[in-house]
């Protein structure tokens, strides 16, 4: 299955406080483009990494916009698995 992937946004970071518990600040201007709406509410995938080292600022929590798309099956790869009846992937 082949996919896309677009630029990592990054939108905030953080601190870990302990193995349950981390702080992180958002920068809401950096997703708005990328929210969401399912059944009347809005949503905003993100990526939370844990880093193995702290940044100059102490910051040992990445955060950035979830990207990812699956990538579109050209029609002539549907036609050939229509033919065949099975599942495009």
């Amino acid at each position: 299955m082949s996919e896309t992937k677009e630029k990592t946004i990054y939108c905030g970071s953080g601190k870990k406080q302990n193995d349950t518990w981390i702080k992180a600040s958002i920068n809401v201007a950096k997703f708005k483009d990328h929210i969401q709406e399912f059944k009347g509410h809005k949503f905003i995938k993100l990526n939370i990494n844990i880093k193995d080292q702290a940044d100059e600022y102490g910051k040992d929590v990445s955060i950035s916009v979830d990207t990812w798309k699956p990538e579109e099956i050209s029609k002539q790869n549907i036609n050939k698995k229509n033919e065949d009846d099975d599942l495009p992937f």
